[in-house]
């Protein structure tokens, strides 16, 4: 029998200190860069996006992939690329946590136009205060202090 699954992820992480590093200017090709993590983990890409200091990236994650290990790898591997690419001469890293949040398939088409306008969202709702209303709205408790 097969195994058959349907998750859909929403993983948010952000620079470290939360730094304005990653421009505009080279982003679609780390996003490409990224895209391949994911395909080589088994896992499908909906759609990845971002502005200068956190991405979002939305995707499935394949039963024989921890959450865990799917995350550092991105972050690892696209760190790695970022440093050596020399693109994002800046950037000192990726802040040590994520968040990821489950949805339904019912959802996804709405989460994919959400991250699709990361850039006009973020006129008007800076990152911490996007992220702060993410987690409550998963239920998701949480201190302030750790946000940081």
């Amino acid at each position: 029998m097969s195994s058959f699954h349907q998750i859909t992820y929403q993983i948010i992480f952000s620079t470290k200190n939360r730094e304005r590093t990653i421009t505009e200017l080279h982003c679609e090709e780390l996003y490409k860069y990224i895209w391949g993590i994911i395909k080589g983990q088994g896992c499908h890409l909906y759609r990845i996006n971002g502005i200068e200091d956190h991405l979002h990236i939305v995707s499935d994650l394949h039963p024989s992939v921890s959450l865990a290990d799917y995350v550092k790898d991105i972050k690892v591997a696209s760190s790695i690329w970022i440093k050596e690419s020399k693109k994002f001469p800046s950037f000192k890293g990726w802040q040590e946590g994520y968040g990821a949040f489950t949805y339904s398939s019912e959802d996804r088409v709405n989460l994919i136009e959400y991250v699709k306008n990361q850039k006009e969202h973020h006129k008007k709702e800076i990152f911490l205060d996007e992220y702060k209303r993410v987690l409550k709205e998963h239920g998701i408790q949480f201190d302030e202090k750790y946000l940081l």
